[in-house]
């Protein structure tokens, strides 16, 4: 209680310095700017974009005519809240508003005045569909104002991305932009590198943005040979294993381990053979077999289509198709779905979504469930936020969590409202955890003579228009996570007369900002609707969390749970797993803070080899003999090229194996707590000790790579095979699974040493 109250008095004190630029949007919206040209329209913006960080008539008198020219250019004239919401982007504050108010208008009104000022602004969105389309569609306005605008896709050919990059707005997806910045990182000439300035980041969808996808590693890799097999025999025993005698799986389903038993069964099958030393490398493989088969779920955790494993996000209920496991539960997944292995791929670099946005200089957003994270949002960027009401109230009708006994009653009071929304003609959206569920109620529906669409992770090609067909009368869509659609449900008049939108969720989800996403997409713009989420006691939320839960005492007919505790349970569930993804998002940071320092000293060395021809006399003065004979055949030019190679591949070879030794440190740091030791002070002193010489290294492995280097048409040829440069990356984006994150839980339920004597 005490809690609750604390977080709503803080967030009350928070909100204060968005409320307090309501004058300046009412002043904004009660200018009549409607005689005046484009170009007087274009002229006085221009004017005002500069002082609208200090000053409230400039800014009140930028959005009044930004506000006119939107009307004239878009169609749209922004409403009294958007201005507001579009003062508190221009004043560093992110700010909350619900589902269908016009986010893409205030980012874009907000874009255009840092542009304007002398900024350069990247607009950050989910995905390529969404940046390519709000670049068109807000492009009439960004042109009326002088701008020039441009979208950045993963279809953008790499010769045009320097171009797009230069336009004053750039609209391109969070994991694109993350993507080139790796991509510049390895450039192997300064004219390779798109380098686009990282000044203003305006991020549609903020929370989960900076939130739920903070911990993800954006990767650039190399394929490096075919991926490990995993031992069949393994794969055997795995499968023959069972829980609870042979291994154990953690609460929250987040980890699994042998138990002694499990660990003597590998034994046996594999005999002979040393799996706590030097054939370590079998018992991690049989880790990771276990957690393919037991905590990975084909059609909940990922979809098998073209012969492929695609994961599925669950944030956003969709294919990832640029997502994938570590390198080994990669190929457990496979094995497990009797898929061909897929290439070894070798980590040039990475950066993580958090590390990503915390390198632009003024980082602000928007979002339908951005309130609830403030204080976190805070504490990790420095971010303000605040939320404001929408343009007409909101009069849809929020019931109270249904909680039943069993899943199969939920289910069937589900079908009920359905069926009772269907026959009023009412549309109805329903809202699942998981691909399978979506389509096991839907083929439940079908049964009941009720046409459903369904969208979910097999769908993401067609979701655009399903989206937009969910406001017709009678019309039923089955549908995953709703967050980041990025397209309205409008309601069709009969469907508005019929009580509006109906939304069922059938289970809630692991997350309050999740539940509200979905909740969110009825009622727009004072549209009437509902929304109804029913739980169950056998819901997997509430297994994880309260698994030992007691029996419900009052139960209404059909399952419904009238227990006031009993459904206070679900609520518990939602904090206990909120508070699980807080503490890894912090643990991630503290565990990446060192390594983005050594990145930075990296990164440092690696641009002044990349432009000052000075620099590049560190690698040739180690050899002057092979040198003073060399400058005697070739041009300077030619010398400095030959070093800036060895230099930049050494240097770029040498993170790649730093890399990969803290990955592997990581993966086993959580046993440093069995000896009483710190994980994160061990991990750090490693990686501390392992970097000292890197720098040194790569300069003496460059000058052995130009000691061999022969003259070839009065130019040096290097020896290809000791540079190893890659000829083709990879850009993909890791799954939030973090096997060391798994390890610490695993970790701390393990009482003392294992039964060998090692820690």
């Amino acid at each position: 209680m005490f809690d609750a109250l604390r977080a709503k008095l803080l967030r009350q004190i928070s909100n204060r310095p968005v409320e307090r630029l309501a004058p300046i949007a009412r002043a904004a919206a009660q200018l009549d700017l409607s005689t005046r040209s484009d170009d007087e329209l274009s002229a006085a913006a221009r004017t005002d974009a500069g002082e609208a960080a200090s000053s409230d008539e400039a800014l009140a008198s930028y959005l009044a005519a930004s506000r006119e020219l939107a009307d004239r250019h878009l169609g749209m004239r922004p409403f009294e809240v958007q201005l507001h919401a579009a003062a508190a982007l221009l004043r560093g504050l992110s700010v909350e508003q619900a589902t269908g108010e016009g986010k893409t208008l205030v980012l874009a009104l907000a874009a255009a005045s840092y542009g304007l000022a002398g900024r350069r602004v990247h607009v950050l969105s989910a995905n390529d569909y969404l940046a390519e389309r709000d670049a068109q569609w807000m492009g009439p306005l960004f042109c009326a104002l002088g701008l020039s605008v441009a979208s950045v896709t993963g279809h953008t050919p790499q010769a045009q991305r320097r171009e797009r990059y230069a336009a004053g707005i750039v609209y391109v997806p969070v994991a694109e932009s993350g993507f080139d910045l790796l991509r510049d990182r390895i450039a192997m000439s300064a004219d390779a590198q798109v380098s686009p300035v990282r000044d203003v980041a305006l991020i549609d969808e903020a929370d989960a943005v900076l939130l739920d996808e903070a911990t993800v590693p954006l990767v650039l890799s190399a394929e490096a040979g075919t991926a490990e097999r995993i031992d069949p025999r393994i794969i055997e025993v795995v499968e023959s294993l069972e829980r609870e005698s042979d291994f154990a799986v953690d609460d929250d389903a987040r980890a699994v381990h042998l138990t002694d038993a499990g660990l003597t069964a590998l034994e046996e099958a594999l005999p002979g053979l040393e799996l706590f030393g030097r054939h370590h490398h079998l018992l991690a493989q049989a880790n990771v077999a276990l957690h393919a088969r037991h905590l990975l779920r084909r059609d909940v955790d990922y979809v098998v289509r073209d012969g492929r494993a695609w994961l599925v996000s669950q944030t956003k209920g969709r294919v990832e198709l640029l997502h994938r496991w570590p390198e080994g539960l990669q190929s457990a997944v496979e094995a497990k779905e009797g898929l061909k292995p897929s290439a070894r791929l070798e980590i040039l670099d990475q950066v993580t979504i958090a590390e990503l946005v915390r390198g632009y200089g003024t980082v602000v957003g928007t979002s339908a469930t951005l309130w609830p994270a403030a204080e976190e949002l805070f504490e990790l960027y420095g971010i303000g936020a605040g939320h404001l009401p929408p343009n007409a109230p909101c009069i849809r009708v929020d019931e109270p969590v249904r909680v039943y006994e069993l899943s199969a009653e939920r289910d069937t009071a589900a079908l009920d409202l359905v069926h009772a929304a269907h026959s009023a003609g009412q549309p109805v959206l329903v809202g699942s955890p998981s691909v399978a569920r979506s389509e096991e109620f839907a083929a439940t529906l079908r049964e009941e003579g009720l046409d459903a669409v369904v969208l979910n992770a097999r769908q993401d090609a067609e979701e655009n228009t399903i989206i937009a067909r969910a406001g017709e009368p009678g019309r039923i869509t089955v549908s995953t996570q709703m967050a980041g659609r990025g397209t309205d449900i409008r309601l069709a008049d009969a469907a508005r007369d019929a009580g509006g939108l109906l939304v069922i969720g059938l289970g809630v989800f692991p997350s309050t900002r999740l539940d509200d996403q979905l909740r969110g997409r009825a009622g727009r713009q004072g549209d009437p609707g509902r929304s109804i989420f029913l739980a169950s006691l056998e819901d997997e939320l509430i297994q994880q969390t309260e698994p030992n839960h007691r029996t419900p005492a009052d139960v209404a007919d059909g399952g419904l749970i009238r227990d006031r505790r009993l459904n206070e349970i679900v609520g518990h569930a939602q904090r206990v797993k909120e508070g699980e993804q807080q503490s890894l998002r912090g643990l991630t940071h503290r565990y990446g803070r060192l390594l983005r320092i050594q990145r930075g000293r990296i990164l440092e060395r690696r641009q002044r080899w990349l432009t000052d021809d000075a620099s590049l006399a560190e690698a040739w003065g180690l050899i002057p003999e092979k040198a003073a004979q060399l400058a005697d055949q070739v041009t300077e030019d030619a010398m400095h090229r030959a070093a800036r190679t060895a230099l930049l591949a050494s240097v770029d070879r040498a993170w790649t194996r730093h890399l990969d030794f803290a990955a592997q440190l990581r993966e086993g740091i959580h046993l440093q707590s069995l000896a009483r030791k710190v994980p994160l002070e061990v991990f750090n002193g490693e990686i501390a000790r392992a970097f000292g010489p890197l720098l040194d290294r790569s300069v003496t492995s460059a000058s052995r790579i130009l000691a061999r280097a022969t003259v070839v048409d009065g130019g040096l040829r290097l020896n290809a095979r000791q540079l190893g440069i890659p000829s083709a990356t990879w850009a993909y984006t890791v799954s939030d699974y973090s096997l060391g994150s798994e390890l610490d839980r695993m970790g701390r339920k393990l009482k003392g040493k294992d039964r060998r004597g090692y820690y």
